[in-house]
This record gives structure tokens, C-alpha cells and sequence, in this order.
């Protein structure tokens, strides 16, 4: 990773049921790469990445490049391991829920994981983009399109199914989640009247002290 001073640092928050294919999600994210050696997550695990991120400067208006870190936290999704997982919650700028298109009660189970969210993250809608995984795997496929975007809809968040074989729409997904928590920042910043998530502008050498938890305003 290259060594570079960043203006923000963000966490993002990668939910759902145990085998649906966050690890390797997250890994094609930051490597560009499948890797089918994951073994099922124990706890909390993350990886990092770097990105430049074109937003609106001070003055509200102008667009301006901003060096973001991103934390992407993997948690596992088996029970015995969910009060670990909420204690993240509050923590999490934004999340990736995941469901594998394969899998129909992985699907079924986005409500419950979308209760606990609204239960316990820095607000109660907090920014989420809702992911279908294993869109390459077509012959299995177990959950229709229009099922998963009513879903989506009916909440109010973005919709993505992807593939960490091919890679589609990997990226895109976390460009979009990234996109929904920088603009609320944004208009926190600069008198919008959005709740604020708990990211915060960082420098490079504060990361190690300086909390990045901020207040919800909702």
C-alpha cells in the first residue's frame, strides 16, 4: 500500500449470513483478485484501501479531490458471533449488506439484518447498499432480480448484484456506499440537514489517537 497522507478516514461495515461471500468481496475490492481459499470469518477481520474521492471543497460549491483510507470490516455472520458483530455498529460509517443470489434464506434474512442496523448503528437510516453476491454462479440462482430490488426499494437503498469471480459491479457497489457517506458528511459539513455519520476529516499522522466517531444528529 502505497505510503501517502489521506484527508478521511472511513470504516465500512460488509453484513450478512456466514458463507455468503463477504471475504471474498472484500478481497476482490482491494486486490482485484478471487481468492477460494477463505475460510469461513472468526469474528472481526478488515482489509484497507486507498482512493481519491471528488467532492465539494469548503466553500460548498467547488469540487475538490480528497485522499480517503478505507477500512472495510469483514464480520461473520454466524450467531454466536452477532453480539460481536452489533458491537461494531455504531463504529461504521456505512454498510455492505450481503446476500448470496444463490442462497433464498440468506435473502430472507437481509430484514432481520436491516432490523439490528436500524437498532444499532449511528442512526436509523443509516447509509446501506444492499448486495447480491455470486451473480456469476446463474444455473443455482435462487432469488430473482425483482424480488431483490423491491427489497431495496422498499428500504430506500441502492442495489447491486455481483460476482468476486468476474468482479462485476464489486466496485461499483463500494463506489456507491462511499458516495452516500461522503455527501452526508458533506452536508453536515456545510449546513445540510442530513445526520451525520461517524466519520470525521483525519490526518494521517492523528489516526492512532483521534477518535473519528461524531455524533448523530437524527
Amino acid at each position: 500500500m502505497a505510503n501517502w497522507d489521506y484527508d478521511y478516514l472511513i470504516k465500512l461495515l460488509a453484513l450478512g449470513d456466514s458463507g455468503v461471500g463477504k471475504t471474498t468481496f472484500l478481497y476482490r475490492y482491494t486486490d482485484n483478485k478471487f481468492n477460494r481459499k477463505f475460510t469461513t470469518t472468526v469474528g472481526i477481520d478488515f482489509r484497507e484501501k486507498r482512493v481519491v474521492y471528488t467532492g465539494t471543497g469548503v466553500d460548498g460549491a467547488t469540487e475538490k479531490n480528497f485522499r480517503v483510507h478505507l477500512q472495510l470490516w469483514d464480520t461473520a455472520g454466524q450467531e454466536r458471533f452477532r453480539s460481536l458483530t452489533t458491537a461494531f455498529f455504531r463504529d461504521a460509517m456505512g454498510f455492505l449488506l450481503m446476500f448470496d443470489l444463490t442462497n433464498q434464506q440468506s435473502f430472507l434474512n437481509v430484514r432481520n439484518w436491516m432490523s439490528q442496523l436500524q437498532a444499532n448503528a449511528y442512526c436509523e437510516s443509516p447509509d446501506v447498499v444492499l448486495v447480491g453476491t455470486k451473480a456469476d454462479v446463474r444455473d443455482m440462482r435462487s432469488v430473482h432480480a425483482r424480488q431483490a430490488r423491491d427489497l431495496a426499494d422498499r428500504y430506500g437503498i441502492p442495489y447491486f448484484e455481483t460476482s468476486a469471480v468476474t468482479g462485476a459491479d464489486v466496485e461499483l457497489a463500494v463506489t456507491t456506499l462511499l458516495d452516500l457517506v461522503m455527501k452526508r458528511m458533506e452536508q453536515s459539513t456545510y449546513g445540510g440537514q442530513g445526520s451525520e455519520p461517524n466519520g470525521s476529516p483525519v490526518s494521517s499522522h492523528e489516526v492512532e489517537e483521534a477518535s473519528v466517531r461524531r455524533r448523530c444528529a437524527c
